[in-house]
């Protein structure tokens, strides 16, 4: 069995879109995003805890978006190409239904040019929290219409929505919007452990 090597990036590497793709389809087990300057992001895996704290944050929206029918529902491996030129993959997402039927059949096989209308993601150990508001920021700045982030550590959800500054919530047992989804309550307990 042939082995392959470490993969080893400069600090700082910029990629065309195009390059993005082809470093994608050649590397499938990799998670990478790409920054709107073409700054390639390789994501370590995450830990265990995190990782169970995601499959429960995604079964949580899954559910939901079975029983309501409003739109698709995304994971963590699923890239987004925004507005900007970024390709960024939210631990979840939510597109609506009207937003998904514009796109083309080849346009939902590959990175989605659109960004979604709803992103949560979750701070693991290892995140750096100004670099997920970042992006956060970016979300909205590209259309998203909802955010959370997630914060186990300080037990804090932190709210992104347009022309807003965050909301932060502290120990919450769930967090919900109506506007953006109605009737989906996000439970917290099995996180903050409240």
């Amino acid at each position: 069995m042939v082995s392959s090597p470490p993969i080893r990036l400069p600090k700082t590497l910029r990629v065309t879109d195009e390059q993005f793709s082809d470093f994608v389809v050649a590397n499938p087990d990799l998670r990478l995003e790409r920054t709107a300057t073409g700054e390639l992001i390789v994501m370590p895996p995450t830990g265990s805890e995190s990782g169970n704290y995601n499959f429960e944050l995604n079964t949580d929206l899954g559910i939901w978006n079975r029983q309501a029918q409003r739109g698709k529902a995304f994971d963590s491996s699923t890239g987004f190409r925004l507005p900007n030129g970024a390709t960024r993959s939210p631990d979840s997402a939510w597109v609506t239904n009207e937003r998904w039927e514009k796109l083309t059949p080849q346009q939902r096989k590959g990175f989605a040019p659109l960004c979604p209308d709803f992103v949560l993601e979750l701070a693991s150990e290892t995140d750096n929290l100004d670099t997920l508001r970042q992006k956060m920021h970016e979300y909205i700045g590209n259309g998203c219409r909802l955010g959370w982030l997630i914060i186990p550590k300080t037990k804090q959800v932190e709210v992104y929505r347009p022309e807003q500054a965050p909301e932060v919530l502290q120990s919450p047992t769930s967090v919900s919007e109506e506007t953006v989804l109605p009737g989906f309550t996000l439970n917290l307990r099995t996180i903050f452990g409240t």
